[in-house]
């Protein structure tokens, strides 16, 4: 049975708590917090706020904020087992310890909103052939949507994924405050955004695009401009319909 150290008491930490706590082949033996008060809601295991009181683990996840992560490593030097990261960013090298690895699910992690697990990718890398196999094992707890992907492939993706999430949901605040000035439902448009999403399962994003900027409909989006009232949202409107019109402006 795989033990395992989990470093961190935030979202991605408090989703592979809870989801660890399931398995029946690798056991959680320990969390380590900064403070007992954020300890509080791990209280099914072990904890500690002194790493030097850390349990020995095959695996010690640092699930923390990407600025702390060069720092946490160099105080797990005592530590025999893998150490890994659960950054999208931060390269394998920021860890300081002989073995060592990469084990980021790709997901956003909303504090008590549950996702499931079994349909998220994992994204790992090793520094030996031997650690990565251990965490592919670990991985195999979580999900079978398991890749292989090296330090400046997951930088990459991690920009898309911003995209996609991140920066579709900004846009989604946006659209709701919209509503609200008009005293309408954000609900209006979820049949829209559901059907956004489920066509790209058939579609690429490219062939799915439709909209004024697709067509170069300059009438309607200087329309559009003009219901702005912030100055941001018209230089946001204007410099997404000019990469768009970039894209298709071979069809027009």
């Amino acid at each position: 049975m795989l033990t395992v150290v989990l470093i961190g008491t935030g979202n991605v930490a408090g989703h592979l708590y809870h989801q660890l706590l399931l398995s029946n082949t690798v056991k959680l033996v320990q969390v380590f917090g900064r403070s007992s008060e954020a300890l509080t809601p791990f209280s099914e295991v072990a904890t500690t706020t002194n790493y030097k009181e850390l349990y020995a683990a095959d695996v010690c996840i640092i699930a923390v904020k990407d600025s702390a992560i060069a720092e946490v490593s160099k105080e797990l030097k005592h530590l025999k087992g893998i150490i890994v990261h659960t950054s999208g960013t931060q390269p394998m090298s920021v860890l300081n310890n002989s073995k060592v690895g990469v084990f980021y699910p790709l997901q956003t992690f909303t504090k008590n909103k549950q996702v499931d697990f079994r349909s998220i990718p994992f994204l790992l890398e090793a520094n030996e052939e031997t650690t990565l196999e251990t965490l592919k094992r670990l991985a195999q707890e979580f999900t079978e949507n398991i890749h292989l992907v090296n330090s400046e492939q997951r930088k990459q993706l991690h920009v898309a994924a911003v995209l996609v999430n991140n920066f579709s949901n900004h846009l989604f605040y946006w659209a709701e405050e919209l509503c609200k000035e008009q005293d309408l439902p954000f609900a209006i448009l979820l049949p829209l955004i559901k059907e956004t999403v489920v066509k790209l399962e058939t579609l690429s994003p490219k062939a799915a695009q439709t909209g004024p900027a697709m067509r170069n409909d300059t009438e309607t989006m200087q329309k559009h401009i003009a219901l702005l009232t912030e100055p941001l949202q018209k230089k946001i409107y204007q410099l997404m319909s000019e990469s768009i019109i970039a894209t298709y402006e071979k069809k027009l």
